[in-house]
């Protein structure tokens, strides 16, 4: 008897494994962890090495040849070196350098668009299979000309976007690889929680070793390849996105 409750109990278990796993298809598996997650506060992210994240992969640029190293006798200098004494500046993997985010994108566009269509279409046939030689009753069934058509068309089309953005702030962001003509790749993350509201702000790009100033910190517009953004996630971003359902019917409906 105990025998028949214990496997009782493990296909109760396999079944309610089932239907999670069958919420978690229908509804996402975000939809369960925003649940268990209700009346807290978002967690803090573990400080993890970029480097062994899921999604990151390793840069690959088209680079120079790489220049031999000579010393010259009697002198301190040597070919390829950046610099007579060393600073403090990042420079080799592991070094944090601090990023200064400054955007401000404006734009404004209006385009119109007015369309008109007359047309007609008529035939010199008015006698309609001898019509004339029929009764009066018969020739109020007969059409009068053999073809006439008419049509209007009117079309007007007006859009316009106003956009302004702006984002000032500062972020530390580590040397995660150094290229082999000596450029950095740096990726940084900070996350500020406010209440129940998360803020994430992520900055990752290449740099130039020139570029970083003398107190060790670089504009965001010298980044090549540069990745910005600026998020959150939280009460007040739940409420200010559309429910799943409505987002659906949005990208199914045509109209």
């Amino acid at each position: 008897m105990s025998r028949f409750k214990f496997s009782h109990g493990c296909k109760r278990v396999a079944l309610g494994g089932s239907l999670l796993a069958l919420a978690c298809v229908a509804s996402g598996c975000s939809a369960v962890s925003r649940l268990s997650q209700i009346g807290e506060e978002p967690k803090l992210t573990s400080i993890d090495n970029p480097t062994s994240q899921p999604g990151y992969k390793p840069v690959s640029m088209p680079m120079p040849k790489p220049e031999t190293v000579s010393y010259n006798p009697n002198s301190l200098w040597r070919n390829g070196s950046r610099s007579f004494f060393k600073d403090q500046r990042a420079h080799q993997l592991g070094d944090l350098l601090t990023v200064t985010v400054n955007i401000t994108d404006q734009a404004n566009f209006a385009n119109e668009t007015q369309r008109n269509l007359t047309g007609s279409e008529g035939s010199a046939i008015t006698d309609f299979l001898g019509a004339k030689t029929l009764g009066l009753q018969q020739q109020k069934v007969l059409p009068g000309n053999l073809l006439q058509a008419n049509g209007t068309s009117q079309y007007d089309g007006k859009g316009s976007i106003q956009r302004q953005e702006t984002l000032t702030t500062n972020i530390a962001a580590v040397v995660t690889q150094v290229l082999p003509n000596g450029n950095l790749v740096v990726e940084g993350k900070q996350e500020i929680r406010v209440n129940s509201e998360m803020r994430e702000l992520i900055v990752a790009g290449i740099v130039r070793p020139e570029d970083i100033q003398s107190d060790n910190t670089i504009d965001s517009s010298k980044i090549a390849q540069g990745r910005i953004s600026y998020g959150g996630r939280g009460q007040i971003t739940d409420i200010q996105q559309p429910r799943y359902g409505q987002q659906v019917m949005d990208v199914l409906l045509p109209f």
